[in-house]
Formats: structure tokens, sequence, C-alpha cells
């Protein structure tokens, strides 16, 4: 049907034949594959009982010929192969245990229009094969992060069940079975460094208050802002309405999605003007490293709960259900609210512009950083006091 958004759907139920022609091609498919297993393993075969007698140029080449052949058949012609094999096995016949994968066909729009039309398949749990290829050429892995753990202070984050949700996320268990873990305190001072708000009086689905709100707070600021939304279209409705007044006042406004230039670019551009403000969403959060004065507001449009895609679904009844859900949230908040503090002398606010943030996720901030509920004219004079006080 038509519309702005992509589409997904399950791969089941088929349609009546397509069970019959996946068993076919999947025949096909294999007859290519032999051959191709053939050729590769007959060139590494060259490669060693001819070692004395090729030149580096003739082995370079048959190392890059035989690489690229094991490449297409595992990667491109064996997942086919299976995807093609569980379209011809009822999900009833599949046990929970051996669901590794999950597969969809979607169509992915945009501005309206259809761009791609794809049959998908996503590892359930990703580490699994980062572990198996990276675990034989490793003597040993350590991880490091200021968001390993979803929580960020209190003895709550302390617990077995903090770390495990940690060790799930980066794959510990497949590469060890005695993963070894440790934390240590942040060296900023966030009670004095910090102030985070939670508007409750402004309606976050009505645009015209949301765009409102974000440009007295960027004005408050005296721009160095950055304006982080959970869809495009509610990014799109709030620049259309602020973009002239801001830049009236001398901040110039800057947003992924609407103007024509790679996210690393804007991100430059922005880092540069200490007065310049940026609109963007999730690749932007996790791209952003703007250390000083360009980056002193962050304001969040509303919580960025996970969208229920069905690759979400699946990796929700495998991790815990809304725990997972919740776990993902806190780290989203976690790591924007992280962009803010990137040496000492940084001083900044985060302001969530959904009042129905939960008590419970409230610790992805740190402990503490002072957390205030108040009304959208009562955050802006307090802005404005926090950053007179340099």
């Amino acid at each position: 049907r038509s519309g702005p958004y992509s589409l997904e759907t399950e791969t089941f139920p088929v349609i009546d034949g397509l069970a019959e022609t996946a068993q076919a091609l999947k025949t096909e498919l294999r007859e290519i594959v032999k051959p191709m297993e053939a050729l590769s393993a007959r060139l590494q075969k060259k490669l060693h009982e001819q070692a004395d007698a090729l030149d580096s140029d003739t082995r370079k080449r048959i190392e890059s010929v035989a690489g690229a052949i094991t490449w297409r058949t595992e990667n491109r012609l064996k997942a086919w192969i299976g995807i093609l094999e569980a379209l011809t096995r009822a999900p009833q016949n599949v046990n929970a245990a051996e669901q590794i994968f999950v597969d969809w066909m979607g169509i992915e729009r945009a501005d309206g229009q259809a761009v791609d039309v794809g049959v998908y398949r996503h590892w359930i749990d990703p580490m699994k094969p980062f572990a198996a290829i990276l675990t034989p050429h490793a003597h040993g892995i350590a991880v490091t992060s200021a968001t390993l753990r979803a929580g960020a202070g209190g003895e709550e984050n302390d617990d077995q069940g903090s770390w495990e949700s940690a060790l799930r996320r980066t794959g510990a268990p497949h590469f060890t079975t005695d993963p070894q873990v440790f934390s240590v305190p942040s060296p900023f001072d966030y009670a004095a460094q910090t102030r985070l708000f939670i508007v409750n009086d402004v309606n976050k689905n009505d645009m015209d208050q949301l765009a409102a709100t974000y440009r007295v707070l960027f004005e408050a600021a005296g721009g160095g802002a950055l304006g982080l939304f959970t869809a495009i279209h509610r990014l799109k409705a709030v620049q259309s309405r602020i973009t002239a007044p801001l830049e009236e006042k001398g901040f110039p406004l800057y947003a992924q999605h609407v103007d024509g230039l790679d996210t690393s670019t804007l991100v430059d551009m922005f880092r540069t003007e200490t007065h310049a403000c940026l609109l963007g969403t999730d690749a932007v959060r996790d791209g952003v490293d703007v250390p000083g004065e360009s980056l002193r507001l962050l304001v969040y449009d509303r919580v960025p709960w996970p969208r229920p895609t069905i690759l979400h679904k699946a990796r929700r009844r495998a991790f815990g259900g809304r725990a997972y859900d919740e776990e993902i949230t806190r780290l989203k908040l976690r790591q924007a609210f992280g962009r803010l503090i990137r040496r000492a002398d940084d001083r900044g606010v985060f302001v969530m512009l959904d009042g129905a943030l939960p008590s419970n996720l409230q610790n992805a901030f740190p402990v503490e950083t002072p957390i205030v509920k108040a009304g959208l004219a009562d955050t802006v004079r307090a802005l404005r006091d926090f950053y007179a006080e340099k």
C-alpha cells in the first residue's frame, strides 16, 4: 500500500507454491556452491604445494581470488540457501533454541518513495558470528566504554544483573567462560558541571508547541545546542518552524535529513561554530564528539523507546522482554547525556521534553546530576542562571 513509511512483514504464512519454488532454487544454488568451493580449495592447495615457486604478485592474486570466492560462497550464496531453507519449514516446526536468525520482507521508503525492496536476515545475537571470527586470532580481548552497563551509578548498578547485561551485549560469553569485569569512577564533577530538566507542561505531540520549546531553549543557551529526535518527520516539522527565527538572532541551524550533507560534515560544521544549533536522530546521537562551548545544551523530544520492528521483537523475546526495551532506552539516554561532558571544563544541560520519562530509567544519568521536573518557563530561567554562573 502507499504511504510515507517503510513496510515490513513476516515471511510466514507463505503464498501457495512459494515453498516448492524455494526448494527448487535452494537446490540450484547448492549446485553453484559446489564448484566454487572446489575452486577455492584448489587455489589454496596451489599456494601450499607451490610455495617455493610462486612470486609475491602471483601469490597475492591467488589469495585474493580464493578469498573473494570464499566470501561470496559463505556470506552470499549460503545465506540465501539458509533463507530458502527457512521458507520450506513451517515456524511451528522450528525449535526456539534453534532459531538464531530472524527473516522478514520489507519495502524501504524515503520521502514516501519506495527505494528498496528486499528479503532480510539478521542474527538474533550478532555477537555469535563476531566472536567466531575474532576468537581464533586473539590472545585476549578488552572491551571498554563509558556506557558498558545500562545504569550510571548507585548500588543497583553493582549487582550481577547489570554486569550480565553488559557481558551479553559485548559477546563476552562467546569468547570465554570466565570474563573479568571492573569499573572505575568518572573523573567529572557532574554535580557542578551538569543539570538535567524534565519539562512537564509541553505537549510533545503538538508540533507548534514542540518547535516553540526548542526555539526558546536554544535561544536561552545562546546556541551550542543539539536537538535529538525519535522520528525524522518530527525533526523536519520542528526544523521548518524554527530555522528562520533562530538565524535572525544569529544562531545557524543545521539539520540531518534536511541539509544535503552527510552527518560527519554537519557535525564538523556544528563543532566549529560556538553559536550554531544542530538537529538529528540516532546517527547524530551516536556520532557527536564536540567538546567545549560548541555543545552546551542537549534537548530530547521524547523518551527514545525502541521501535517494535520484526527484528526488535525477535531480540526482545530472546533477551528479556520489557527489561530489554528498558535496557536499550536507558543506554540511548546515557549515550546522549555523555555527549555533553567530554573534558573537565565542559558544562552542559540535558533537557527531556517528555514528562512521561519513567523513574526507573533515570538511573541512566549520573547520580550526582541534579534532576529537576519543571515547566518550560522555569526551565528556561534555570538554564540562563546556570550559564550565567560561569
